[in-house]
């Protein structure tokens, strides 16, 4: 938040609110501030946020059993946006999240790949519970897999999906705006290694999605580009994403998770971060806008084209074979030019 004329505590507080999911109008009556300064405070909260996410979540340190996965649809201006989250169960953390305007493949797999990012690999196995789009199984496949040599010498790694993944598919139906029936079936895996994986969990006794359902719904409670019926639908991609990692990171980070600091699990307040591992203490909001993010590590850029050589040529052994090559040989006489004086 560099650069900003505002002070800092002004700042905090209004980005405080639009992480509570406040409406820019009223902090623009509020603060008596601008709403373009509001909306570009938010952007730039965003993208502090993305990066803060990639630094700490993303750094394979998550050790995940279960996690659940899931769509939001949004209308926007004009144009129908798509949210894919994932979640992981035991420790309620945002784990990521992918923007679209189709949803189709290639949103599920860019999900998944900041999903692999975060986990780590735990012998026991893993466990992914999602809703009946077709995309899921082989995004996951394609996400959990690790390079394994099978013969020795040259040649190429195979890829091998990890040990015990199991794949749960949750299909609810639905018959005027009540579901009717659920269809809960093991897509990929043993049926008896996923009923371990989910009685790891406190609550769990079948395959749901219940998970990430709230966590949507926390998501649509705090962005106002995702209620269902409102005046604030939003124009680009770019603006729902930064407000994602803005209301995901503080979710994470600084607002305690009222489950998880019940007696029944930590007994003190706890947030998604503290019970992963991440940190050992709740964050505030001016602590997340002001953490300091480590530069990427330097590379030397590659050179091109070709390489000029110098006028003083640092091998002296080219230097004596040009003056032998140069030279007559013995009793060889040299031509004259025309006009030159013997």
């Amino acid at each position: 938040m560099e650069g900003l004329r505002t002070d800092e505590e002004t700042v905090t507080r209004v980005v405080t609110l639009l992480s509570y999911g406040c409406p820019i109008q009223a902090i623009v009556h509020a603060f008596n501030l601008d709403e373009r300064t509001v909306a570009e405070w938010q952007k730039r909260a965003g993208i502090h946020c993305e990066q803060v996410h990639h630094a700490i979540v993303e750094q394979g340190k998550v050790k995940s059993q279960h996690i659940q996965a899931d769509e939001i649809r949004a209308k926007g201006r004009k144009i129908i946006i798509w949210l894919a989250f994932a979640i992981d169960v035991q420790t309620r953390l945002w784990m990521a999240g992918a923007v679209s305007t189709v949803r189709d493949r290639k949103l599920i797999d860019c999900l998944f790949q900041h999903v692999r990012a975060c986990c780590q690999f735990v012998q026991g196995g893993l466990l992914v519970c999602t809703d009946g789009f077709a995309a899921y199984p082989k995004s996951i496949v394609r996400a959990f897999r690790e390079k394994v040599k099978r013969t020795a010498g040259r040649g190429r790694c195979c890829l091998e999906a990890w040990t015990d993944l199991c794949i749960a598919t949750v299909i609810k139906r639905t018959e005027k705006m009540h579901v009717v029936e659920v269809e809960r079936k093991v897509t990929r895996g043993a049926k008896e290694k996923a009923q371990q994986l989910l009685a790891l969990d406190k609550g769990c006794k079948e395959f749901n999605t219940s998970f990430i359902e709230r966590l949507n719904g926390t998501f649509r409670e705090r962005l106002a580009s995702l209620t269902r019926k409102c005046r604030h639908a939003a124009a680009r991609v770019e603006t729902l994403e930064k407000g994602m990692y803005l209301v995901g990171c503080t979710y994470n980070f600084c607002f305690p998770h009222h489950e998880l600091s019940k007696s029944t699990h930590f007994g003190y307040q706890c947030t998604p971060a503290m019970a992963a591992g991440l940190t050992d203490h709740i964050w505030s909001v001016r602590e997340l806008l002001t953490y300091k993010i480590a530069p990427d590590p330097w590379v030397q850029p590659k050179r091109r084209g070709r390489r000029k050589q110098s006028m003083a040529d640092p091998n002296p052994q080219k230097q004596i074979k040009q003056a032998t090559s140069q030279q007559p040989l013995t009793g060889q006489t040299i031509p004259k030019q025309p006009g030159e004086v013997a």
